[in-house]
């Protein structure tokens, strides 16, 4: 821990307030951000059941475990990369809890050391579980498990630091398409191609909460050489990148349902746009002004997570097809 620390922002941890080590852990895993998963789990247990299979409750609960375990390890090595990198520490713009990571490491809560072995403990600690539920449901399942653990180590961690080649967007979108892809193939025991065609749209959603939080880590990224998507267009040609991911979210989810390939009440998981575009007025508005995109971002993350409950709403109470 560092003799000096640097100021501490209302509201971010601080070690004087966080002695218990099994609750400074658990804040570390960034608890709050896990929903995002929990939901891609239950969007793929919908497709399941959507395609007439019934939902075993204990590998149901596993694979939300296992997927939430290892999302934490994901944020963790995430808060590692970015401290080893100077990121978090030129961070002056930040807009805790929900952008310049967890503060853990900065704010001396955790060493770095300390946050790199208990990141790699978390990914760790979920493969007797994927093992099982590969037992389980199917050999497919690993192959899954380790691309959704290779993409989100290769998100922020050297050599390929996929954020800072301007790749994040596409890494998180692959890897919440993985997690509906998981969900699915362990009830399912199988491949199937409708939690991808299902999935797409809130993946897209939560890539946008992603990105939108690039706007006020934007100085600090580009002062550590993290050269993201928004560094590399900059604000006033980013903001515009915001509007274009959301409109081929709710695009696609359009196309499925015309297509017949999701039922039509999954069109309702479309009304979440009128959320996702209020978020974008604002940060067209104001994302040369990192203090005042707060809304905007609150309102990114309830736009994916209302969008892909309602979605899996849909698939779940709707007619099995050949039901």
């Amino acid at each position: 821990m560092p003799d000096t620390l640097p100021l501490i922002a209302p509201g971010e941890p601080h070690p004087a307030r966080l002695t218990h080590p099994l609750w400074r852990y658990f804040l570390a895993t960034r608890p709050a951000f896990l929903s995002v998963t929990l939901v891609g789990c239950l969007v793929g247990l919908a497709t399941a059941h959507h395609g007439g299979v019934a939902i075993d409750l204990a590998t149901a609960i596993v694979t939300v475990l296992f997927a939430l375990v290892a999302q934490a390890g994901v944020n963790v090595l995430n808060d590692y990369y970015d401290a080893e990198s100077g990121a978090d520490e030129r961070n002056e713009e930040r807009i805790f809890p929900f952008t310049g990571g967890s503060r853990f490491i900065t704010n001396g809560v955790h060493t770095a050391r300390q946050t790199r072995i208990f990141g790699f403990a978390l990914l760790g600690a979920v493969i007797p579980a994927g093992l099982w539920l590969a037992w389980q449901a199917g050999p497919g399942l690993i192959a899954i498990g380790m691309a959704g653990l290779f993409v989100g180590w290769a998100y922020s961690a050297p050599p390929l630091a996929l954020v800072s080649r301007g790749l994040g967007e596409v890494a998180i979108t692959l890897c919440w398409l993985l997690v509906v892809i998981g969900a699915d193939y362990v009830q399912r025991g199988g491949f199937s191609l409708l939690p991808a065609l299902a999935g797409l749209s809130y993946a897209l959603l939560v890539a946008n909460v992603l990105y939108i939080n690039q706007f006020p880590d934007r100085a600090g990224d580009a002062a550590a050489g993290k050269r993201t998507l928004v560094v590399r267009l900059g604000a006033d040609a980013a903001k515009w990148g915001y509007l274009l991911i959301a409109i081929v979210a709710y695009a696609w989810l359009v196309a499925m349902v015309a297509g017949e390939h999701l039922p039509r009440y999954a069109a309702a998981a479309g009304l979440t746009l009128v959320v996702s575009f209020s978020a974008a007025r604002q940060l067209i508005a104001d994302a040369a002004r990192p203090a005042e995109l707060a809304p905007a971002l609150k309102l990114t993350i309830l736009a994916a997570n209302l969008h892909g409950l309602v979605l899996a709403a849909a698939l779940a109470f709707v007619a099995p097809v050949g039901g």
